[in-house]
């Protein structure tokens, strides 16, 4: 479910700068930014590049670009 909502004009110009580097639209780096957000303060735990670790493999299991593992 979309909706609008009010953000700062500084966020917005931030994640247009950062989500054009990852060939993301503003939109899309600001929910990048909130997923991050959300699981870190979910797992206080867990190192940024940790949780950018488990999202890009989220993202290559919904690809279907995944292996069995091979133990040994």
């Amino acid at each position: 479910m979309a909706r609008a909502i009010k953000l700062s004009d500084e966020l917005v110009t931030d994640a247009t700068t950062h989500g054009n580097a990852q060939h993301r639209s503003a939109p899309r780096q600001i929910e990048y930014w909130a997923r991050i957000g959300k699981l870190a303060d979910e797992n206080p735990d867990l190192s940024l590049g940790f949780i950018k670790d488990i999202l890009t493999g989220l993202q290559e299991n919904e690809a279907g670009d995944v292996s069995e593992y091979q133990f040994g």
